[in-house]
């Protein structure tokens, strides 16, 4: 009898990011390699929700991918949709500064809800990605820029575009990756179960709690 295939590492992904910076058309690209044009793409309505299963290291991983509204009226929404994330996506849009200097805002709110030291939220993977990079010709932020940025938060930082598609495996690759290299992010097993979670006790909302080595009970859909 074959032994049983190796249950998946869960990873909670969020993307975060202003309206119209490319959040869902880059999780499109990624899940279901297709691209919508801006003109047939309709905003986030609060958050939406894929799984994509991925091979790290030669052992399958389950990711929950988060796609939050940009909107400032769905903020109080999106806010409980932080916790248990082990990775997070910050997005601007490289032919927008707006959306660019919007930034520093955006990483104040992911730095109160992830939360600090003591709950284990400074270990939380970020990765800023300029998307967009097709319009070259009309680009308001300069890679440098851009990097300066990532650098001076010490987070990863991708060019990418869902359009074209350059960048945007590497955006997940290299977020997943050092999520399951970063062994803080892996709680002790649970005495009970012996399953290992990863919500570092933070959860209760959807997509909130991870579970390995026990039964399955990560999200299947979006609950909002």
């Amino acid at each position: 009898m074959p032994p049983a295939a190796p249950a998946p590492t869960n990873v909670k992904l969020l993307l975060i990011g202003n309206s119209s910076v490319g959040k869902s058309s880059l999780l499109l690209r990624f899940s279901d390699e297709t691209w919508l044009p801006e003109d047939e793409a309709s905003a986030t309505i609060g958050v939406d929700f894929r799984v994509h299963r991925m091979t790290v290291n030669g052992k399958p991983v389950k990711l929950s991918i988060w796609d939050t509204a940009g909107q400032e009226r769905f903020r109080t929404i999106t806010a409980s949709y932080y916790r248990g994330a082990q990775g997070v996506i910050l997005v601007y849009d490289v032919a927008n500064r707006e959306s660019f200097e919007a930034l520093p805002r955006w990483w104040s709110e992911l730095e109160t809800y992830v939360g600090g030291k003591d709950s284990g939220g400074d270990k939380v993977i970020k990765i800023v990605v300029g998307n967009k990079v097709d319009k070259e010709f009309s680009r308001e932020v300069s890679a440098e820029e851009g990097k300066a940025f990532a650098d001076r938060v010490g987070s990863l930082f991708v060019e990418a575009s869902a359009k074209t598609a350059i960048g945007v495996k590497d955006i997940f690759e290299e977020l997943v990756q050092k999520i399951i290299d970063t062994s803080a992010l892996w709680d002790t097993p649970d005495r009970r179960t012996g399953a290992v979670r990863t919500d570092h006790g933070r959860g209760g909302v959807p997509g909130g709690v991870q579970v390995i080595g026990g039964e399955d009970h990560s999200a299947s859909g979006c609950a909002c």
